[in-house]
């Protein structure tokens, strides 16, 4: 059920219907069936795999927390019958017990994502390995299912296990209320991956109408449906056309295709997240933000601190942090600092959970080696930034630019230009083809032709490339004023016919200009396929 459909529009506006009239003590039962409904639309095969991994987590959830429940009862009870090396055994032995009910639940459910979601690219890399070696024998491809959203709500999940692991909250008794924080159906298509003590609050409360949340949660929506519809789904013809055809479109094409790429999934992306912060906020139920401006970052690692912000979080708490301190690393830190001294040693650890983590995150995005290499080639970057920081305080120390408005720009293009030029491996979704392109960007002089003749042969007429320019104003104008606060309640507090004026514009160009798919159900959004 996609979330610009007309099918998905009516299952919202009778979900809201119903949401503020049932008792609200039913609320949240009424979004835990709503959800599943949701979810059953994607095939009822799906609900086999969510409802696994709600279950075994929140079984392996309740079994640490009562052992965390059991060990400070025993220690209170026994506090002076016990001696300190008595008590650390005790400890040491339960921390053991807790430990491997999380890593029996992790391997289980992370299991399942990495068979469904990896098993035919393991199978493609052993096929080529064997065809190096002249072999015949080729294993065949699976035809396996790919639940909707399984990265997000697995990820959501485990984060949820680790944090009882920590003893961060206790584990929730409901196993219903649990299977709701799992399958809240306007996260699961491309998130954001919230916290459970982020989310447990407004999940399971009870919510009175309020006219102004339910009026800002509407516009949010509106303001998601333009930009996916007016926007993302009218760039996408363009840029389909400039990737689909790599002979004839390589030179300035290529650079175009960037450009044209880098609006579509911004639109794209911010859109859905908008729909799904929306349509939450209609329902009385905060959501945490998953961008930031991040167009407007001045250098790659703040890129990352503004994108997907849900998702690098997820990475730095549950990966970068354990990976940095477990025992193995120290020790490995400890033999670096020893054998190549302080300065470069110190730095190993660092750098060695930075490569896991983007490893990790480029194949998660996708399960093929293009995207390996743009999270690697995001982590070189990332490194490349941090060891040349002495040399950017030096400069900055000689010539003082660092505060003039021509020199952020700078540093802005520069982030944006280079963020494009590795999502190029996401365009092309092929290695070698990707760097061909963009080489052909510095040899093929083909600059004329590409602006006075193949521009308007990509699909797009004089009229979208009118709107496209409208619709990005209008995004860099609300982006520029967002950085004051939240437009919505600037709006809110001018004259009542100004966000009459401003939502209904809004409202009449979305239904105008809105590229509608076959059957006016919008192309899916990119991030459905992680």
């Amino acid at each position: 059920m996609l979330f610009t459909s007309y099918r998905f529009l009516a299952f919202i506006l009778g979900l809201f219907l119903l949401y503020y009239v049932v008792p609200k003590k039913c609320q949240w039962p009424l979004l835990l069936v709503a959800s599943y409904i949701f979810y059953a639309f994607a095939g009822w095969e799906c609900l086999v795999f969510i409802g696994a991994t709600t279950l075994t987590t929140y079984g392996a959830g309740l079994l640490i927390d009562q052992n965390h429940a059991r060990q400070k009862n025993y220690l209170a009870e026994h506090k002076a019958d016990l001696s300190k090396e008595e008590k650390k055994a005790y400890k040491e032995k339960q921390k053991n017990k807790r430990f491997a009910l999380m890593v029996v639940c992790l391997v289980f459910n992370f299991g399942i994502l990495a068979v469904l979601k990896y098993t035919n690219f393991v199978i493609a890399n052993i096929n080529g390995v064997l065809q190096m070696t002249g072999s015949e024998n080729m294993l065949s491809f699976r035809n396996l299912l790919l639940p909707l959203g399984i990265s997000f709500y697995t990820f959501q999940s485990m984060g949820y296990l680790i944090d009882i692991h920590r003893g961060k909250y206790s584990a929730q008794k409901n196993v219903f209320k649990f299977a709701l924080f799992v399958s809240f159906f306007p996260q699961l298509i491309q998130g954001p991956i919230s916290r459970y003590d982020d989310l447990e609050k407004g999940l399971f409360g009870q919510h009175a109408f309020d006219w102004q949340t339910v009026s800002f949660g509407l516009q949010r929506i509106l303001w998601g449906f333009f930009k996916k519809l007016v926007i993302a789904d009218r760039m996408l013809i363009g840029v389909n056309a400039l990737i689909g055809d790599t002979d004839t479109y390589t030179g300035f094409y290529v650079f175009l295709g960037m450009l044209f790429y880098a609006l579509q999934l911004y639109a794209d992306f911010t859109g859905g997240i908008d729909i799904t912060i929306g349509i939450a906020q209609v329902l009385g139920i905060p959501m945490q933000e998953n961008f930031n401006r991040p167009y407007f970052s001045k250098g790659i690692k703040e890129y990352w601190r503004r994108w997907h912000i849900s998702l690098g979080s997820w990475f730095t708490d549950y990966l970068f942090y354990p990976i940095s301190v477990c025992k193995p690393m120290l020790k490995v830190s400890k033999f670096s600092r020893k054998v190549l001294g302080e300065k470069i040693g110190k730095r190993v650890p660092v750098y060695a959970a930075s490569i896991a983590v983007w490893f990790v995150t480029g194949i998660w995005h996708g399960a093929a080696w293009n995207f390996v290499v743009w999270g690697l080639g995001n982590c070189f970057f990332i490194m490349l930034s941090q060891e040349c920081e002495p040399l950017y305080e030096k400069f900055h120390a000689r010539f003082a630019v660092k505060d003039k408005m021509w020199f952020k720009a700078f540093q802005i293009g520069r982030t944006f230009l280079l963020m494009c030029s590795l999502r190029m491996l996401d365009c092309y979704r092929d290695v070698p083809m990707t760097f061909r392109m963009f080489s052909s960007m510095f040899t093929d002089w083909n600059i004329g032709e590409a602006v006075t003749v193949g521009m308007w042969n990509l699909g797009l007429g004089v009229h979208d490339y009118v709107v496209l320019a409208a619709g990005t104003v209008i995004l860099f104008t609300v982006s520029m004023v967002g950085r004051r606060g939240s437009v919505r309640e600037m709006l809110a507090k001018k004259p009542a016919f100004v966000s009459i004026a401003v939502f209904g514009a809004l409202f009449i160009a979305t239904v105008l200009f809105g590229a509608y798919g076959m059957g006016y159900d919008a192309s899916q959004f990119i991030y459905n396929q992680f």
